[in-house]
Order: C-alpha cells, then sequence, then structure tokens
C-alpha cells in the first residue's frame, strides 16, 4: 500500500466518525465489474457495494441519465409537480406490476416507510386500535439503522446502547413457518404484517428452504397480513430472478426496494403496494423532500432499463452457478461451507489457527479480488452482474490463489 493510500486512510480517522471498518483499500475509479485504487492497482469488485452497482460502476446509460438530467432540473421537492417524477411512477409500477409506488431515497427509509404503511393499514383497514399494532421481524434481520427498525434486530452490533427502543414487534426464527404460524393464531388479530428478507443478506446470504416465502405469504392470507418483502439487496436481478420472491411466484403485499434500483449512482429508494394500502397515507401524512427528485427518476428509469436490456436476471442466475461449482471445487480445509443463489453467495469461513475471513480477504485484496467479511467467518461474494463468464472465471483463480497461501 502506497504513502497515497494511507493518507486518505488517516485523513478518515481523523475526520469521519469511526463507525466504519474497510477494508485497507482507496480506491479512485470504477468501471464495470472492476474499480481501481489510487495507486492505479486494478480488482474484481465482488462485493457491488452490498448489491447497489447491479449495473456496474459508471454505467454509460446511468450515467448519461443523471448528468443530462442534472443540467435541466435537480430538486423542486413534492411541493410541485415535476415533469420526471409521473413518467418514473408510471414506468416502475408497471414494471413490477402494483398500483402506486411511494418514492424515497434510501433503504431505511423506504423500510421506515412500509413499516408506517403497514401500521396504518392496520388501523385504518383492519381495524386494530392504534396502540395495539404489531409488526412481525425474522432473527437475523436486518433492515437499516434507524431507532425503529433497529429495535427488530437481534445484532448487539446495532440496536446495543441505543436507549429505549420502539415497541410494536415481535420477533421469530427465520425460515420456520410453524414460529410464524403460531404467532399469528395467537396475536393475529393485532398483527398488521410480517416483514422479511426473501434471503438474508447481511446474516451471511441465508437462503430459506424451498417453499418457504409462499408458505409464508398463505399464513399472512389466512390472518388478513400483510407480506412486506425487503428486497433492498435482493432485488432488482441479483439472485437470478427479478425479484427473490420470484422464485416461489410470490407477490409480496409491500415491497421495498433500494440499492441497485440506482445502478448505485445517488441513493434511490422506493415501496410499492396496491391501492388499498397505498391510499391509507393522505397528503401531508408522510414524505421526503428529496423522494421522487427528478434526477433519482430518470437515474431508475435507466437503471431498470440496463436490468431488461442486459438480461441481468438470466445473467446472474448462469454466472451464479458457474460460481458455486469454482467455489465448491477448492480443496481448502477453511472453506466450510458455499451456499447462494443467482450472484448472491457466501461462503462460511473456518478459521486456521490464528488465520480468520479477515485474512482471506486481505490476501484476496492482494490478487485483486476485493470483498469483505460478514459476522466474522462469512464472506460474501457478489460482483456486478454484468461481469462476463470470462471475467468471473478470472477472479475464481485469483480467489484459488488466494486460498492456496492458507495451506
Amino acid at each position: 500500500m502506497g504513502k497515497m493510500s494511507q493518507d486518505f486512510i488517516d485523513l478518515e480517522a481523523k475526520y469521519g466518525a469511526h463507525n466504519y471498518h474497510p477494508l485497507p483499500v482507496v480506491l479512485d475509479k470504477g468501471e464495470g465489474a472492476f474499480v481501481w485504487d489510487v495507486e492505479g492497482k486494478k480488482y474484481f469488485d465482488f462485493l457491488s457495494a452490498y448489491s447497489a452497482v447491479n449495473q456496474g460502476h459508471c454505467h454509460p446509460k446511468i450515467v448519461g441519465a443523471l448528468t443530462e438530467q442534472a443540467q435541466k432540473l435537480t430538486l423542486t421537492s413534492r411541493a410541485f409537480y415535476n415533469s420526471s417524477l409521473g413518467p418514473y411512477e408510471k414506468y416502475i409500477t408497471e414494471y413490477f406490476g402494483y398500483d402506486k409506488v411511494l418514492p424515497m431515497n434510501t433503504g431505511a427509509e423506504a423500510d421506515e416507510t412500509a413499516l408506517k404503511l403497514a401500521r396504518r393499514w392496520g388501523v385504518v383497514k383492519k381495524g386494530i386500535p392504534n396502540d395495539d399494532v404489531m409488526i412481525v421481524c425474522c432473527s437475523g434481520n436486518f433492515h437499516g439503522r434507524t431507532i425503529t427498525i433497529i429495535t427488530m434486530s437481534d445484532d448487539p452490533d446495532s440496536y446495543a446502547n441505543y436507549g429505549p427502543l420502539t415497541p410494536g414487534f415481535i420477533r421469530i426464527p427465520y425460515n420456520d413457518t410453524n414460529a410464524l404460524e403460531k404467532v399469528l393464531e395467537e396475536h393475529g388479530k393485532k398483527i398488521a404484517g410480517f416483514i422479511l428478507e426473501p434471503i438474508q443478506g447481511e446474516a451471511g446470504v441465508y437462503v430459506p428452504d424451498e417453499g418457504y416465502l409462499k408458505k409464508c405469504y398463505d399464513i399472512c392470507k389466512k390472518h388478513n397480513v400483510l407480506f412486506i418483502a425487503d428486497e433492498v439487496q435482493t432485488g432488482i436481478a441479483r439472485t437470478g430472478k427479478l425479484l427473490a420472491c420470484d422464485h416461489e411466484s410470490v407477490r409480496p403485499d409491500v415491497l421495498i426496494l433500494g440499492k441497485a434500483l440506482s445502478g448505485g449512482v445517488i441513493p434511490v429508494s422506493a415501496v410499492l403496494a396496491d391501492d388499498d394500502i397505498m391510499l391509507t397515507i393522505k397528503p401531508g401524512e408522510h414524505g421526503s423532500t428529496f423522494g421522487g427528485f427528478p434526477l433519482a427518476c430518470k437515474v431508475a428509469v435507466a437503471a431498470l432499463e440496463v436490468v431488461k436490456e442486459e438480461k441481468l436476471a438470466e445473467k446472474a442466475e448462469h454466472l451464479g452457478k458457474i460460481f458455486r461449482e469454482e467455489m465448491s471445487s477448492i480443496k481448502s480445509d477453511m472453506i466450510e461451507l458455499v451456499r447462494g443463489k443467482g450472484l448472491l453467495n457466501a461462503v462460511v469461513i473456518r478459521n486456521k489457527g490464528d488465520k480468520t475471513a479477515w485474512d482471506v480477504c486481505l490476501e484476496m485484496k492482494e490478487q485483486g479480488v476485493l470483498a469483505k467479511p460478514t459476522h466474522g467467518n462469512i464472506i460474501r461474494f457478489a460482483p456486478p452482474l454484468v461481469i462476463t463468464e470470462e471475467q468471473l472465471r478470472e477472479a475464481m483463480e485469483l480467489i484459488k490463489k488466494a486460498f492456496k497461501k492458507f495451506e
């Protein structure tokens, strides 16, 4: 690592909050599946900004939409209409098949919006007394960092020492339909919604059993509870379908999108639902200064067009199989388990002496592949979906080389 990289790292340590522990690499440029550090070394990006850059770094079509609009009109707030929002709302609702969209900026904001929407529907439509509304969530979840959202978490890093948390949540085990059935039998009359990730990302790409989503959806229907899918990380082609819920032909009552909705260019998130749910929120009862701003609208349309034009869901499906085959073929006693769907994959690492997943990631960085551990011993592998098969195989050789160093 040259002097230059260290300078940037030192600046962050001195002037930035210490709420992240990044891999020691300072990125300066990105294109497609690649990034370059300030010294000019080239890397495969196998994190994709947590699946925000599914369409690849600096995709010309998406950046083009951004720059063109940026020279014309960037922000009006929602106090006025603008000429970008309506066309975007029509495009995204038709794209995903919902009556309405409520545009926000970040994934956490979209999750918050979905929770507010579910609570509102619970009171107004289901008739739950306002102070009794409950939402069911899953252990191991990660939905974001707001005070209400960390209430749902069972990871002390997320919730500990943040003072009184928000009431109204029941947590059940993930991948356990009996637990959902039981809690809805017991408290169903007061439960407005069930929120889950179709595949738990931050938990280490925990893929539930086949049929889990459909069964959960059916149980929710039986008890008149909204099925809310947080597809911020799993949505937009990452898992080999447009949505991870599509693997089981489940249509969520409330769909939460973010990250790759913007192609990683600016924050864009969205909540989709039908009129019966969405129109329970009236003017003045929820909003965002930037939600649905002209730049976001143009960028999101371009990002979604790229997914269709470049058949990124099909690519993810095809390349994911190759990744898991290649990864499973590595003879290393550090590899305990390979799992995933499409190009959202994880490898569970077995420590070797004092060598951990972090050391493996440092060695991969030396070889020219960037990935990052989650929960200590799990490495997520999620390259941009625009990666070619040839590039993927080249990266796999570098990953194999990294593992060989620990033999």
